[in-house]
């Protein structure tokens, strides 16, 4: 069942000089608790594409559709709550707050949505995670790695449908970036989550169970991984 279709969607930024077609009609959909890698140069439309899927952005033309909801027929207001219940994100730069520590920066979304923490849930993926003995911790004093981790934790947190990940191995090592998409890929595998990841690493788009690859805003390839 699907659980993402996107239809024909456009994005262009104009100005009196230049044109950029960041999408230029592109079609998708995404089978619910798919894993799928999105592939291509920098500039060929992989964060525009993941920020109009996401709700962060809206494209100029064509359709969206999150679990039968069309994007576009929802106010500015209503987009933000359906985005917030549906959708978690994770980003190359963490976005922890340094002045929380590492257990309020992963519920922090859960109460500014004025949401019951699940407390059990909360011990389940913070040791899937390996974070049992950073809670305390502040953002600044942990590695890279463990700050993707809480990120990858909030985002969890919230219990969305889709997780979409932008880049999220970009300020790490190549070790630690395997580890960080096995524990993410684990995680959507073990709570039934639809996981899109943008990347430019090969190594971590063949972990995914798709690849799709872009160029000039364009999807030029689209391929299932065989095991």
């Amino acid at each position: 069942m699907s659980i993402i279709k996107a239809m024909n969607l456009k994005k262009y930024y104009i100005t009196d000089t230049y044109e950029v077609r960041a999408l230029d009609g592109v079609s998708l959909v995404v089978e619910e608790r798919e894993f799928i890698a999105v592939v291509g140069t920098s500039g060929c439309g992989k964060t525009t594409l993941m920020n109009i899927l996401g709700g962060l952005d809206v494209p100029d033309s064509g359709a969206l559709w999150i679990k039968n909801t069309s994007l576009k027929d929802l106010s500015k207001e209503q987009r933000t709550i359906f985005r917030r219940r549906n959708i978690g994100f994770v980003f190359q730069q963490y976005n922890l707050i340094p002045s929380l520590n590492i257990c309020e920066n992963i519920v922090l979304p859960l109460r500014l949505d004025g949401r019951t923490i699940d407390l059990d849930f909360f011990e389940e993926i913070v040791a899937i995670l390996g974070l049992q003995d950073k809670l305390d911790r502040f953002p600044p004093t942990l590695s890279g790695g463990q700050q993707q981790r809480a990120a990858i934790a909030r985002a969890l947190l919230m219990k969305p449908a889709i997780v979409l990940a932008d880049e999220p191995t970009g300020n790490l090592d190549s070790v630690t970036s395997m580890e960080v998409v096995a524990l993410l890929k684990s995680c959507a595998f073990r709570f039934h989550q639809t996981v899109l990841v943008v990347t430019h690493q090969e190594e971590v788009a063949q972990m995914a169970d798709r690849i799709i690859r872009m160029s000039d805003g364009k999807i030029c390839v689209t391929n299932s991984m065989d095991y």
